[in-house]
C-alpha cells in the first residue's frame, strides 16, 4: 500500500509548481505521494549522477579543451549540490520541516541539459568514440528520467527533451551523412517516452486513489463514513506514537439511550438516518487529533486526546447535550430524541490497546446504565469504580 511516511514541501515559484503539477484531474489527498516520488528511487539518481560525472570526466581528458572541461566541472558541481539538496530533503522531511523543493527541481532541470549538452558536444567533437558514449550516455538518462520522474509528468518530459533532444541537433551538424539516421530516431525515441511517461502516471494515479479507496472501506464505517473498529485501532496505534502527545487519552464509550424504540417503530431505514446524525454530531464533537468512530449497531467511540479529569468530564457534559437535547428530522413528519450513556476509559490508566480500554469503558457504561439515562461514569484505577457522573440533560425524552 502506497503511503509516505514523510512530507515533502510543495514547490513556492510559479515554475516550480508548473513543473509538478500532476494535472488538474489529480485528486488533492494524492498530490503530496506523487510530490514525494520525486525524491525516492536512489538507485536511479546516484547511478545518474556517476555516468554524467564520468563520461564529462572520460571526454574532458580525451579532449581537454575549454567546451569539454567547463561540462566536466559543471557536472561535478551540481552533482554534488544536488546530492546535499535530497539529503537535506530526506532529512526534514520526516520532521515536518522545508524540504526547498524548488532549488531540488531546478536542479533536476539544469542536470537534464547538462546531458543534452554532453551529448550536442560529443557528437560536434568528430569524436566518434566520445560522442557515441555521449550519445548513449544521453538517451540512457532520459529512460531513467521518465521512469524516475513520472509522478511529475511535466517536469519529466522537460528534463527527457533537453536531455536527448540536443542529440538530434548534433546529428544533424556532425557533417556526417550516416548520423543524420538520428534526426528523425530521436523524436520518435521522445514521443515513446512521453506515451510512456503519460501512461504511468495514469496508472499510478489510479492504483494511489484505489488503494486509498480500499484502506478507506476498511477502517471507516460504511453506513455512516466514520472511523470503524479497525480504523480506531489504527487511531489509538497513531496516537501512541505521537512526539507531541501530552497526557493522557480519553476514551468515550457511547452507547444511544432510546435507539431501539426509533427503530422497532419507525424502521430499519429511519434507524440508519438516526445513526448518520448521530455520527455528524459526534464527529463535529470530536477536538484536534481525536477520533469519532462507530463500532456496531447504536455503540459509538470518541477518542479525546489530552484531556484531565475536569475536561474529560466537561466534554462527557457536551457530548450527552449534543445528542439528548435536539431533535432529530427522519423525514418532514418523523421527529425524535434520543440520549446517549457514556462509560469513559484513559489511556494509559485502563491499558495501551482498544481490548483493556474497551473493557474498563464497558464496565464504567455499565454503572452509567444503570443509574439512568443520559449518564456518563469514569472509571477509576484497575476497580473501575465510579469517579464521577454527569447529570442527565433536563430535555431529553424518549419517545
Amino acid at each position: 500500500m502506497i503511503y509516505q511516511a514523510a512530507t515533502y514541501s510543495a514547490p513556492r515559484t510559479r515554475l516550480g509548481r508548473w513543473l509538478v503539477e500532476p494535472g488538474a484531474d489529480v485528486p488533492d489527498e494524492i498530490r503530496p505521494m506523487l510530490l514525494a516520488g520525486l525524491f525516492g528511487t536512489l538507485v536511479i539518481f546516484f547511478g545518474g549522477v556517476f555516468n554524467t560525472i564520468a563520461v564529462s570526466a572520460v571526454a574532458s581528458w580525451r579532449h581537454p579543451t575549454a567546451p569539454f572541461l567547463l561540462w566536466a566541472g559543471y557536472e561535478i558541481l551540481l552533482g554534488g549540490i544536488r546530492l546535499y539538496v535530497l539529503w537535506h530533503a530526506r532529512r526534514n522531511a520526516p520532521l515536518g520541516r522545508p524540504t526547498h523543493t524548488d532549488a531540488y527541481v531546478i536542479l533536476a532541470l539544469m542536470w537534464a541539459v547538462g546531458v543534452g549538452y554532453g551529448s550536442l558536444l560529443g557528437l560536434l567533437s568528430r569524436d566518434w568514440l566520445i560522442g557515441g558514449i555521449t550519445t548513449i550516455s544521453a538517451a540512457a538518462m532520459a529512460g531513467g528520467i521518465a521512469f524516475r520522474n513520472f509522478t511529475a509528468p511535466r517536469l519529466c518530459s522537460a528534463m527527457v527533451i533537453v536531455s536527448f533532444g540536443p542529440a538530434a541537433i548534433g546529428a544533424a551538424l556532425s557533417g556526417r551523412w550516416e548520423l543524420w539516421l538520428l534526426v528523425p530516431q530521436v523524436p520518435i525515441y521522445l514521443f515513446s517516452l512521453w506515451t510512456a511517461i503519460r501512461s504511468l502516471h495514469r496508472m499510478l494515479v489510479r492504483t494511489i486513489a484505489a488503494e486509498r479507496e480500499n484502506d478507506r472501506r476498511a477502517h471507516h464505517d460504511q453506513l455512516t463514513g466514520i472511523a470503524n473498529r479497525a480504523g480506531l485501532e489504527r487511531a489509538i496505534a497513531a496516537w501512541q506514537h505521537r512526539e507531541d502527545r501530552r497526557g493522557p487519552l480519553a476514551f468515550f464509550y457511547l452507547d444511544l439511550d432510546g435507539f431501539k424504540a426509533v427503530n422497532d417503530r419507525h424502521g430499519h431505514a429511519a434507524g440508519d438516518a438516526l445513526l448518520r446524525m448521530v455520527s455528524a454530531r459526534l464527529q463535529a464533537l470530536a477536538p484536534a487529533g481525536g477520533t469519532a468512530a462507530r463500532i456496531g449497531g447504536d455503540e459509538f467511540v470518541l477518542l479525546v486526546p489530552e484531556a484531565d479529569r475536569g475536561g474529560t468530564l466537561g466534554r462527557a457534559e457536551r457530548v450527552i447535550a449534543a445528542i439528548a437535547n435536539r431533535p432529530y428530522d427522519l423525514d418532514n413528519s418523523v421527529s425524535v430524541m434520543i440520549g446517549t450513556s457514556i462509560g469513559i476509559a484513559r489511556m494509559p490508566d485502563h491499558g495501551h490497546d482498544l481490548a483493556r480500554l474497551m473493557s474498563a469503558a464497558d464496565s464504567a457504561l455499565y454503572e452509567a446504565k444503570g443509574r439512568g439515562r443520559c449518564r456518563a461514569v469514569i472509571a477509576a484505577g484497575p476497580s473501575l469504580r465510579i469517579a464521577a457522573e454527569v447529570a442527565t440533560p433536563r430535555r431529553f425524552a424518549a419517545r
